[in-house]
């Protein structure tokens, strides 16, 4: 579904990507995991066409996007979930979602809307509220149904289960389940929590100073020795 091959992207004199190569498959949810800085957000936004890579090429479905305008790719099927949640602050919970659903037929937004109060049903009793007053975990679920909304069959999701709390992080993980089983959209996940993410993906892969240092099945990352050391016993 989503082949990345070769990227470079700069920012500035910094190349913060040097030569990427990952796949996603459909079907699939594949994590990413790595250190602060090494460049997992910066893969994420190349994807989406902002910034855009220097050299290297990203096809989606068999098609080049790596030139592509952001608003295409979005109509092509990808859609983001950003780090930091990124939602409108002053819009109410029902304004960002038909943000979200912005460039997909009218003729689908109540089943969407629907589809997105059943995985967050917080977010139906908060639909008139704004998402600035919703709680960080409230805001996030606004962010992957805003997401959701534009019906994609690849989500991108940056770190969904930051400065969460441990029972909200098990929600967030839960969901994503779901959202990849129930409605069969294929997930690149971006994040910190190695041992969450790992357990919960099909495949994964390691970045650091913005190279792919190490892939595998996620159970054959959790049962590697310099995995858990670097990530999941207390290592970074």
């Amino acid at each position: 579904m989503l082949k990345v091959s070769g990227i470079h992207t700069f920012y500035g004199n910094i190349e913060a990507l040097r030569g990427v190569d990952i796949e996603v498959h459909a079907g699939e949810i594949v994590a990413l995991i790595g250190a602060n800085g090494a460049g997992k957000s910066t893969l994420l936004m190349t994807i989406c066409g902002k910034p855009q890579a220097a050299a290297g090429q990203i096809t989606f479905d068999g098609a080049d996007i790596s030139r592509l305008p952001t608003y295409q790719i979005v109509r092509r099927g990808i859609a983001q979930a950003p780090e930091g949640r990124r939602i409108f602050p002053y819009m109410t919970v029902m304004e960002n979602l038909q943000m979200g659903a912005s460039m997909t037929d009218p003729v689908h937004f109540e089943d969407d809307v629907e589809r997105v109060f059943t995985l967050y049903p917080i977010l139906k009793e908060r639909r008139h509220q704004r998402g600035g007053t919703l709680s960080g975990g409230e805001q996030q679920m606004l962010a992957i149904g805003r997401a959701l909304m534009s019906r994609p069959r690849l989500l991108l999701l940056d770190e969904p289960s930051l400065g969460l709390a441990p029972m909200l992080v098990k929600q967030i993980f839960r969901v994503i389940k779901e959202i990849n089983e129930q409605q069969d959209v294929t997930v690149f996940l971006v994040e910190q929590n190695a041992y969450h993410a790992l357990r919960l993906a099909h495949r994964g892969y390691v970045m650091a100073n913005g190279q792919i240092v190490m892939s595998g099945t996620g159970q054959e990352l959790l049962a590697n020795e310099e995995i858990r050391a670097a990530y999941l016993e207390g290592g970074h």
